[in-house]
């Protein structure tokens, strides 16, 4: 039987990945309502379910709503997800609104599934950078104990939104008019003030806002997500943000170790038959080019430490507006 669904931030990046996932997977709606800011009300898209013309999130009735997909930004999910909680609905919130909140399961589709049984209303999705890594995390720390992780992203401009998109093709663009001021200095500023840095061309060690102790939020959030998602408050994680040129799809090196030793064996063994993963060897590295567009997670360059012997480090990459965003949250409606 069909569901009555919504989704809010319906005309985001991650809020029309949504639409086309629902589309793709034959989600079963029996009415689909969607919602975003007032700029956007009135807009008619054309859907699997018949036409749906875009309502204002401000006046909208959550009345009859029973899964409601929110990517809408903080703040709007605080402000209006306990509402639609309120009137019936199960809210899937990709913002980090309720991430941390004790009440709140935050839940990786594939990793922690049985958590969406605690929810009282709203489920969160983690951030987009924790869900890629998470993937290969979480099965390793289920087969040997998490102890501690250094996590270095690198993260694409997708992450920001389509803002962040057309910044990177604005910037490529002015950027590449002159190659040679590229080598040797001279270029200029390419007037984009969404970064704080240019990213075309450019690789950038500040992705989100700093906080304490110089860490950025983006770092701070694989550090306390993670040890939420695999429910173990005591991992260390050592995370580093970086933003880089790349329009969709998160990579993560991570280095892990365990309350045992791990040989290279057990952990492809691990990671082969990990849900919702590729594993491929080194005779093909996989690339954020390679992760747009598909719901898996790809993992390579899996290898033993050699600093300190017993670990394991690997990297993944994940198109963000899906599993790290977009899929994840219809896989936990499915889920519901």
């Amino acid at each position: 039987m069909g569901k009555r669904t919504a989704i809010v931030g319906a005309t985001g990046a991650v809020g029309t990945t949504m639409l086309s996932i629902l589309e793709q997977r034959d989600f079963p709606i029996s009415e689909l309502r969607m919602l975003a800011s007032s700029r956007s009300a009135g807009r008619v898209i054309a859907t699997k379910w018949g036409e749906v013309t875009v309502e204002d999130l401000a006046t909208a009735d959550p009345s009859g709503i029973e899964i409601a997909l929110f990517s809408a930004g903080g703040g709007r999910s605080k402000e209006y997800a306990p509402k639609f909680a309120a009137a019936g609905a199960v809210v899937i919130d990709n913002s980090s609104a309720f991430r941390m909140d004790d009440n709140v399961p935050l839940v990786v589709a594939q990793v922690n599934d049985h958590a969406v049984a605690e929810h009282h209303g709203i489920i969160a999705n983690p951030n987009c950078t924790t869900m890629v890594v998470i993937m290969a995390a979480g099965p390793l720390h289920r087969a040997a104990g998490l102890k501690s992780m250094t996590a270095t992203s690198y993260q694409s401009v997708s992450g920001t939104g389509q803002t962040g998109m057309d910044v990177l093709t604005h910037e490529i663009d002015v950027l590449g008019k002159d190659h040679e001021l590229l080598a040797k200095g001279g270029w200029t500023e390419p007037g984009s003030d969404v970064y704080s840095r240019p990213i075309g061309f450019n690789v950038l060690a500040h992705a989100g806002g700093f906080t304490d102790q110089g860490y950025t939020d983006e770092e701070w959030k694989l550090v306390n997500e993670t040890r939420k998602i695999l429910e173990a408050p005591d991992i260390k994680v050592e995370p580093f943000c970086v933003r880089v040129p790349v329009m969709v799809g998160h990579g993560i090196a991570a280095t892990m170790f365990f309350d045992r030793p791990v040989s290279l064996d057990e952990a492809n063994e691990i990671l082969g038959s990990a849900p919702g993963t590729q594993l491929w060897d080194d005779s093909k590295v996989p690339t954020p080019l390679d992760s747009a567009g598909i719901d898996d997670v790809i993992i390579g360059r899996v290898r033993p430490t050699v600093g300190d012997p017993g670990g394991i480090s690997l990297w993944t990459v994940g198109d963000n507006l899906r599993k790290g965003a977009a899929l994840n949250a219809v896989q936990l409606a499915e889920l519901v």
